[in-house]
């Protein structure tokens, strides 16, 4: 099976090296610091935007149109819960034991009472979804992302990621581990297919509505994927104990040394009572007759 994946990965680095040189070419102005192989995701996103386009939006179309909604959802839960050894093995990584737990009951009651995964009864006994990659994993052990990367046909990635996803192919993941290489392909066509008819009506919004499809599902991506890694609590750029914590930061040192202390105003208002006082236009005038 190692060889298989050998193969998969010769293939996709073929692949990705003639789409990187004719990217290459296509480079104007400084690269994006954010996105420095921008050139060559644009290209690639093009190349994948035209295989979805072509292969598998018509096959989602038409799987949606046969398959029906039951049926389509017991591929869909059978595909999570193979996708939860995967979670699994990620979990004890990262030494999340309690969320381990959790997803191998899930595994053992969906398989089991379940029907092989085709129906998820561990989501009704409150043994929610997880989800964990080895790209994740690493991204707890302290590996940076890397750049943004396109891969053809699988689309959005990092550096990382890709590295993790290559680990979790080879390792962790029962489609490769358990088949043939025509198995595992023909497998994962299906998944991806099964995938992609859920996110016709998505895709079709973002056709229509996004100016920038690339930017737009990049920076979607890299979001989800802090999202993820940090379990849904992302750290905040700014905390307001940071934001507030020097007592200086919003003093100007020239309002400071104009400011009045407490003795020199009430000076000041003795000063403009006195003048008040002297002033004949403010000073009501006296009536010698009043006096009298």
């Amino acid at each position: 099976m190692k060889n298989n994946i050998k193969k998969i990965l010769q293939y996709s680095f073929i692949t990705i090296t003639l789409l990187f040189a004719s990217g290459c070419a296509t480079i104007e102005g400084p690269a994006n610091p954010d996105d420095p192989f921008e050139s060559f995701n644009r290209s690639m996103f093009a190349f994948n935007e035209g295989v979805d386009k072509y292969a598998f939006k018509p096959a989602a179309k038409g799987y949606n149109f046969i398959m029906p909604d039951i049926a389509s959802k017991a591929v869909s839960n059978f595909f999570s819960n193979v996708d939860d050894i995967v979670v699994f093995a990620n979990q004890i990584l990262q030494f999340k034991i309690a969320a381990a737990l959790a997803t191998s009951a899930r595994i053992v009651f969906n398989t089991t009472f379940g029907l092989l995964g085709l129906i998820d009864v561990a989501s009704e006994m409150d043994l929610y979804k997880h989800n964990e990659d080895f790209g994740q994993t690493l991204a707890v052990w302290g590996v940076p992302s890397g750049p943004y990367l396109v891969l053809p046909v699988i689309g959005p990635m990092t550096i990382r990621d890709t590295a993790g996803l290559a680990v979790d192919w080879t390792y962790f993941d029962p489609i490769f581990n358990r088949q043939t290489l025509r198995a595992s392909l023909a497998t994962l066509t299906i998944k991806y297919i099964d995938i992609r008819a859920g996110l016709l009506k998505a895709s079709n919004i973002l056709d229509e509505t996004v100016p920038d499809k690339y930017a737009f599902v990049r920076d979607a991506y890299q979001l989800r994927r802090e999202f993820l890694i940090y379990d849904g609590q992302p750290p905040e750029e700014f905390s307001e104990d940071e934001l507030f914590d020097d007592e200086d930061l919003f003093k100007d040192e020239e309002l400071l040394n104009d400011e009045l202390t407490d003795d020199e105003l009430l000076q000041e208002g003795d000063m403009k009572s006195q003048m008040e006082t002297m002033d004949p236009e403010t000073t009501p005038a006296t009536d010698p007759a009043a006096g009298q």
